[in-house]
């Protein structure tokens, strides 16, 4: 493995160790192969985390190719690769044990012990006496030393054995650090930990066994970046974090968050420099490795993190965005938003006028009509929130006096034909007028609205010819509330994409192919207006 430049390591004095290849990746719906941890383990060292914890080597033969090819393939930067493994048996000998071999022969300069510290778990799951757990933690932690191996030790389910059992926990804290573990990590395995008892511990144990402390903590009461601010407030130097919080059960501590306050909140250098303005970036293309869609309200990196919708907060942005913001997002990566609904006022207009690069001009009047005109169509059911081009195409109706329009529909039919052998066939026929030529076109798609979608590509796209790059990737119908039944209103939200950016549209009708036929012609309209397309005169 290609050694790590000690130039662009930052000093030892405290530690970022990311464990989202391990630990984040025994959250439920994550399946990692190896190629995934190896893109996940190049984002993070971009990113600029101290440690990169990449597995257990020898448990399978997933993590074993992982160290293999990441010894070939990565040039870390910024991170030291760490191996993941457990105290040697008991009644063995910690130079014959094939566990530690596999964890010498992964290559990783860095290697973290997992050993037990609360007594019921030394005597129930591993089966051996307190001192002879003790000796396990003694004999592999010198051991690995001796083979020039930088160790850990995370001391497992160290509150709760604390809880039972102060001395002995304590005692294994010490073992390891005078065997040689450069840090103690303490780990709230089971998460049922708050910050005040954190902070407690952690301060206790630090001055009662001088050791180099660290914080491992679960997320199970929902305090987990705040116990592991606890804990560094405590004295800890070593924080172990997972990206988005991924973990088993509820997650772990979300490396961001974590890692945004102790820079913006602590003060502390613990990225190279720049490396904070790449956090929302980092976080989303791992979330993309995983397949897990993005949480639009995850603190510092979510979409919605700066989205304003209150209409006295706009108003109060307008004046000075640190109103109502902590930090500016920009140095998180992340942009402040502007929402459009129904609780907007002259405020919101403006600024989000402004995000979308319209010049409202400071006209009062033409302010007050797109606000009434947001309100009266929110009222019927349209959602701009969640559909900010819907809503641009609104505002830019009103600033121009007139829609946008790149073709005018004549007529739309959707038939949906029920056959003898339990099959469908659905077919749609759009008639347009565009650039002075009249249009029919003809498709068939496996629902009246893909149908509806093809036709209308079919139509358009020999005149348009930039259409062709549009994707439709996401749809969500709702039923509104109503009274009349099967008759209810109906909101249908589209995402489209053209390869380079997303955006939503919005139809509102008592049916719901009219409603998805609204949302697919602003989602045109849109995609030719952001191709640079000049509209029809």
């Amino acid at each position: 493995m290609t050694e790590t430049a000690t130039s662009e390591l930052l000093d030892d004095s405290f530690h970022v160790f990311d464990t989202t290849l391990r630990d984040g990746a025994q959250r439920e719906g994550i399946n990692l192969t190896v190629a995934d941890k190896l893109a996940i383990a190049r984002h993070l060292d971009d990113f600029g985390v101290g440690f990169i914890e990449g597995g257990w080597p020898g448990a399978n033969p997933r993590d074993t190719e992982f160290f293999a090819r990441a010894q070939e393939e990565i040039d870390f930067k910024h991170a030291q690769l760490v191996a993941f493994g457990a105290t040697r048996r008991a009644g063995a000998k910690a130079a014959e044990d094939p566990q530690v071999k596999a964890l010498l022969e992964s290559g990783a300069p860095v290697i973290t012990l997992v050993a037990k510290s609360h007594d019921r778990h030394v005597q129930l799951a591993l089966r051996t006496t307190l001192d002879e757990n003790l000796e396990m933690v003694r004999d592999t932690v010198s051991y690995l030393r001796d083979q020039g191996r930088r160790v850990f030790v995370d001391c497992e389910h160290f509150f709760d054995g604390y809880r039972a059992n102060p001395e002995y926990a304590k005692a294994v804290v010490r073992t390891a650090a005078e065997a040689g573990a450069d840090v103690v990590i303490l780990c709230d395995t089971n998460g049922g930990m708050l910050p005040a008892q954190v902070h407690a511990v952690v301060s206790t144990v630090l001055a009662d066994t001088g050791a180099r402390l660290g914080i491992h903590a679960q997320d199970d009461t929902g305090c987990a970046v705040a116990n592991t601010l606890a804990a560094v407030d405590a004295g800890a130097t070593h924080v172990q974090c997972t990206a988005n919080g991924y973990g088993e059960r509820v997650g772990n501590a979300n490396l961001f968050p974590v890692v945004a306050a102790l820079e913006l909140k602590y003060g502390k250098k613990v990225l190279p420099d720049g490396k904070l303005r790449e956090t929302t970036r980092i976080s989303h293309a791992i979330a993309e490795v995983v397949n897990l869609t993005p949480s639009t309200h995850q603190p510092y990196v979510g979409v919605s993190a700066f989205a304003h919708k209150a209409g006295l907060h706009a108003s109060a942005i307008k004046v000075d965005p640190d109103l109502y913001q902590h930090i500016d997002p920009e140095l998180v990566g992340n942009t402040m938003r502007m929402l459009v609904s129904d609780m907007a006022g002259r405020a919101s207009v403006e600024l989000k006028g402004k995000e979308l690069g319209i010049d409202l001009g400071g006209d009062r009047e033409l302010v007050g009509r797109v606000v009434e005109r947001v309100k009266e169509r929110e009222l019927k059911g349209y959602t701009y929130e969640a559909a900010d081009a819907s809503f641009e195409l609104l505002l830019r109706a009103e600033v121009e006096g007139r829609p946008l329009k790149y073709f005018d529909v004549e007529s739309w039919r959707a038939i949906v034909e029920d056959r003898p052998d339990g099959t469908h066939a659905n077919e749609a026929t759009v008639k347009l007028w565009a650039k002075s030529e009249r249009i029919v076109a003809t498709a068939e798609g496996n629902g009246p609205v893909n149908a509806l979608d093809r036709a209308l590509r079919v139509a358009l796209e020999k005149i348009y010819p930039q259409l062709a790059k549009l994707e439709l990737v996401d749809y969500k119908v709702r039923i509104l509330e109503g009274k009349h039944g099967t008759s209810s209103t109906t909101r249908v939200l589209i995402s489209t994409s053209d390869g380079s950016g997303e955006w939503s549209t919005v139809g509102v009708a008592e049916n719901v192919i009219a409603a998805s036929w609204q949302a697919l012609e602003d989602a045109y309209t849109y995609g030719l207006l952001r191709a640079g397309v000049a509209p029809a005169q």
